[in-house]
């Protein structure tokens, strides 16, 4: 598998300019996607939640400040240096009210109003403030400074969900492309491989096999650069980004997620072990499969003649069974391994949090904002998670199909010779040549005869006493096995096989 893994580097490689442009833009895109819960935990903690900030008596009107019973006040963050504060007050939720507390808390805790008094129960103990109610219009008074900063907030949160869908599109179309003209290459390459593969190699290989391997296996390559490690790459990226910006939010909290990433290791290095068998299995069926439908296909006169429609059809049924039967373990792997077993980890991750905000270390030292970025990257880690979860399948279908078609590429086969040969006078001589299409089971055994130039020689012999296969080893179709043939006193075998047909002409029997 490192070797199949090289080798579709190294196609990847010609392509690299494209590919290393779609991957810059993917990463912007994750970066300028995940921006966006960074951007509305600002709006909810500073924005929204931040008119629980202390707000202090102002000498006059100004930038930022709010007018309540007759005296202006002013936020503790917008305060510039050097103007003088007043007296502090603050405005705070219990419930769906807001109050107003004309002085300062002493500490906060768990709050409860009755009548005109807030109580505030905490760490410090209990403490009684008079406060007052406000109104809808009062209330919008304090949230008026605020309205402007959270518009350019929301048109920032909305502009990086638009950029982040651009540079996807660009990523996506740079990369189906790049991966398009992989496939084209391969498939060239391939192509190629079978004009110069010796003809008993087909003897071995039924043709729709080949065809399996040039169709089937190569889209299914092409999944691997479309989706395979768009997936995986994302994932990564993702997954690196989510927890830097979570030990940005909260360390402890980013240490509950950390252990995901050697969990989906250990869940990969599983999956491929179990998943390997069994798509090596589902691949050599489907093409056994292809091959049969073609051999069918050209041989059904052979097949009525002969009445063996039964036997072709049961076996064309055992081949499916077993096709079948490989496709639901992989099925049953993937559904064990893929959303149930996310989604229980995810479960198993918010359970935690929840149970560390309840508990009063945590609940009380991580901000709503931050709770709410925590929960919204969570999400969003488990979404490239999936991803790769259900990419898994596919990685090893692309990586079998990879192996299988880099295996027909290693076949020994004949170079394109380039140039001419002279023409020869057509000498011909079979000096004790033996020839077997399979080891012991000699067609030809010690053949020699004589064939001068402008005599017109023919071949008479009962169904398979050897004739097509002398004429196979003159063309150099087959090697001998021993001895040798002679043109013009030339053994045949010194000669490129390209060249040696430039002047041999074939008719064959078939209309």
């Amino acid at each position: 598998m490192k070797q199949t893994g090289i080798r579709l580097y190294r196609y990847a490689a010609l392509f690299k300019r494209p590919i290393l442009i779609a991957l810059v833009l993917l990463t912007a895109a994750v970066c300028a996607e995940l921006a966006g819960p960074l951007v509305a935990r600002q709006m909810i903690d500073r924005h929204i939640l931040g008119v629980e900030y202390p707000w202090y008596e102002a000498a006059a009107g100004g930038k930022d400040t709010v007018v309540y019973d007759g005296k202006t006040y002013k936020r503790q963050d917008r305060w510039e240096e050097g103007e003088t504060k007043g007296r502090e007050a603050r405005v705070l939720q219990v419930g769906r009210s807001y109050y107003f507390v004309d002085g300062p808390l002493r500490f906060d805790g768990q709050r409860s109003v009755q009548g005109n008094e807030l109580t505030v129960v905490g760490d410090g103990g209990q403490a009684v403030y008079p406060v007052r109610e406000l109104t809808t219009p009062q209330l919008y008074a304090f949230y008026e400074p605020e309205f402007g900063r959270l518009v350019v907030l929301a048109a920032c949160y909305f502009g990086l969900i638009a950029l982040s869908a651009l540079l996807a599109y660009g990523e996506k179309y740079l990369l189906q492309t790049s991966a398009n003209r992989i496939i084209q290459t391969i498939r060239k390459d391939v192509f190629a491989q079978v004009g110069r593969l010796p003809v008993q190699y087909f003897d071995n290989l039924p043709a729709g096999k080949v065809v399996s391997r040039i169709t089937n296996d190569t889209e299914s390559i092409r999944e691997l650069y479309v989706n395979v490690l768009a997936n995986f790459f994302s994932g990564i990226v993702y997954m690196a980004a989510i927890l830097g910006a979570l030990f940005f939010l909260d360390a402890r909290l980013a240490l509950i997620a950390l252990p995901l990433v050697p969990i989906l290791y250990v869940w990969i290095v599983v999956y491929r072990r179990f998943a390997s068998k069994y798509n090596h299995a589902i691949r050599s069926r489907l093409s056994d499969i292809n091959g049969m439908i073609n051999e069918s296909i050209q041989g059904m006169p052979i097949i009525r003649a002969f009445r063996r429609q039964k036997e072709t059809l049961e076996e064309f049924e055992q081949l499916n069974e077993q096709h079948f039967t490989y496709q639901n373990k992989l099925l049953s792997l993937n559904a064990i391994t893929s959303h149930n077993l996310v989604g229980v980890v995810r479960n198993v991750i918010f359970l935690t949090v929840i149970w560390m905000f309840g508990g009063s270390w945590l609940g009380t030292l991580v901000t709503v904002g931050v709770l709410y970025a925590f929960v919204d990257y969570m999400n969003r880690m488990f979404q490239p998670i999936v991803g790769i979860v259900n990419q898994l399948s596919n990685l090893e279908t692309a990586l079998v199909s990879a192996e299988r078609v880099f295996e027909l590429l290693d076949e020994k086969g004949t170079e394109v010779a380039e140039g001419k040969l002279e023409r020869y006078k057509g000498n011909v001589a079979f000096e004790n040549v033996s020839f077997a299409y399979k080891p012991g089971e000699d067609v030809l055994k010690n053949i020699t005869f004589h064939a001068r130039s402008g005599e017109t020689v023919a071949l008479v012999g009962h169904t398979g006493s050897g004739k097509s296969s002398i004429l196979n080893l003159l063309f150099r179709f087959y090697e001998v096995r021993e001895g040798r043939i002679l043109i013009d006193g030339r053994d045949i075998r010194d000669i490129p096989q390209q060249l040696l047909r430039q002047h041999m002409g074939i008719v064959l029997q078939d209309p």
